[in-house]
C-alpha cells in the first residue's frame, strides 16, 4: 500500500506494506543490549502466595512484571528532560510521529587516544546539500552483535562538538544513532553534544528528540525514508521506542 506525501515542495510515495523496524527489542536476561551498567531487563510472573502469574504454572493468564532502564536497556527516545533541571516528559514533547529521514553510514575516525569519533566532515560528506528533518546515523562496521552488545566501559563512538553543531545548523529535529550516546561515555558529565542539540540551558528546544541504541541492518541501504517514530506513553525524560522506516519513491 502506498501513500502520497508532500514535504518541502517535494512529492513522495511511501510503501507502507514493507516496514523496516530499526529498534532493538527489550528481552529479559543478559542477552540484550546494555549500557551504563544498567541492570538486565527483568520480565517475571507476579507471585501472590502460591499463585504464579503464568499459564504454564496453572494460571489462566500470563501476568508479568517488567523492570528495565530506558537509557541502558534498549532502543529509546529522549527529550531535553534528560539533561534539564526542569521536568520535561518525552510523551509531552513529541507530538508528531512521521518525518522524512536520511539514513547515513559512517566509519568513525580513531583519535590518538583511542576514541572513535563522528566528525563534521563525516556528516557533510554524507548529506551533501540535504537538510533532513530526521537523521539516522549507522556506524561501520555494523555487526548484528550490536543487538546484544555490552557497552559499559567500552568507550563507544560519539559525535564531536563540530558534528553536532552542523547537525543543529542544518535543522535536524530528530537524531537517531546506533550508539549508547551522542556523547563520550566518560566526559566528566559535560554532555556537550546533548546540550548543543537542545540549546540547553540558553533556549531549550522541547520539540527535538534523540533516539539511541537503534540497529539498522546492512540490508537497509543508505538513503531517504519515511520515519515513523513510535514511543510508549511514559511521562519520563525517555521511553522505549520503535523507529520504523518506510521506503520512499519519487
Amino acid at each position: 500500500m502506498f501513500v502520497s506525501i508532500q514535504h518541502k515542495g517535494k512529492a513522495y510515495k511511501a510503501d507502507l506494506s514493507k516496514p523496516i523496524d530499526i529498534s532493538i527489542p527489550l528481552r529479559a536476561g543478559i542477552h540484550n543490549v546494555n549500557a551504563w551498567h544498567a541492570e538486565p531487563v527483568k520480565i517475571e510472573p507476579v507471585r501472590l502466595g502460591s499463585w504464579v502469574g503464568e499459564v504454564k504454572s496453572g494460571a489462566p493468564v500470563n501476568f508479568r512484571n517488567v523492570a528495565f532502564n530506558p537509557h541502558g536497556n534498549g532502543t529509546h527516545t529522549e527529550c531535553v528532560g534528560h539533561i534539564s533541571k526542569e521536568d520535561y516528559s518525552v510523551n509531552q514533547c513529541l507530538k508528531d510521529f512521521f518525518f522524512i529521514a536520511e539514513l547515513i553510514s559512517i566509519l568513525p575516525d580513531e583519535l590518538p587516544n583511542g576514541d572513535k569519533v563522528i566528525t563534521e566532515e563525516h556528516i557533510k560528506n554524507c548529506l551533501q546539500d540535504k537538510k533532513p528533518e530526521a537523521l539516522i546515523i549507522r556506524t561501520v562496521s555494523n555487526p548484528v552483535s550490536k543487538i546484544d552488545m555490552q557497552y559499559s566501559d567500552t568507550n563507544p563512538p560519539y559525535l564531536t562538538e563540530g558534528a553536532m553543531k552542523h547537525i543543529v545548523a542544518i535543522g535536524v529535529k530528530h537524531l537517531l544513532v546506533d550508539m549508547p550516546s551522542v556523547d563520550k561515555e566518560k566526559d566528566d558529565g559535560k554532555l556537550t553534544a546533548h546540550h548543543l542539540f537542545w540549546s540547553y540551558p540558553a533556549q531549550p528546544d522541547t520539540t527535538k528528540t534523540i533516539t539511541e541504541l537503534i540497529y539498522a541492518p546492512n540490508t537497509v541501504l543508505d538513503g531517504t525514508y519515511l520515519l515513523n517514530l513510535q514511543i510508549a506513553s511514559f511521562e519520563n525524560d525517555a521511553t522505549p521506542s520503535k523507529p520504523v522506516l518506510f521506503q520512499l519513491v519519487m
